[in-house]
């Protein structure tokens, strides 16, 4: 009798560790899911041809900022932060950005270190534009740095003809 207790013991441990593992790679699966689907690209797959967008079409009709991007990406710091004062509802906050610059092949790095001193004075004119509220929300740093990355691309356009900056990005954020 003291054997078959033992047996249905040791039959009941097995079962439960089967079934804790289970519920382990369902948890675990289900979590791969929901990050695939919460982050996954939203860009179209890139085309094996440079210069064709999604939709097949030329290059001409639709802006640079639709074409596949091809090449490596090389990033050209700003020699000094950004300081600046943002006006807020109650109180105006001191604000320190220090920013990199983003952009595909050394043609297009050589056009942004030539122009660092324009580049920086957009860019600070971008900044000073922004509230001190704004600031401190996620969708705030986002638009500043989309409105930063709108007047490069637009300098950068009208000196050199092409938008050579792919991306403004923001290596530091102090504001107090």
């Amino acid at each position: 009798m003291a054997e078959e207790e033992l047996q249905m013991e040791e039959g009941g441990k097995k079962s439960k560790l089967m079934i804790i593992i289970i519920a382990v790679v369902v948890i675990i699966a289900g979590g791969g899911a929901a990050f695939y689907f919460l982050m996954g690209s939203e860009e179209p797959a890139p085309l094996a041809e440079e210069g064709v967008t999604a939709a097949g079409s030329d290059s001409a009709a639709v802006p640079n900022t639709a074409l596949v991007k091809t090449g490596t990406a090389l990033y050209v710091a700003m020699p000094r932060p950004f300081t600046f004062n943002a006006p807020g509802a109650t109180r105006d906050r001191y604000v320190e950005i220090k920013v990199q610059l983003m952009m595909r092949g050394s043609d297009n790095e050589e056009q942004v270190k030539m122009h660092i001193p324009l580049i920086e004075g957009k860019l600070l004119t971008a900044f000073s534009s922004a509230n001190a509220d704004d600031l401190t929300t996620e969708a705030g740093k986002t638009a500043i740095r989309a409105n930063a990355l709108r007047d490069v691309q637009k300098v950068m356009v009208d000196v050199v003809g092409n938008q050579v900056v792919e991306e403004v990005l923001f290596t530091g954020f102090v504001m107090q």
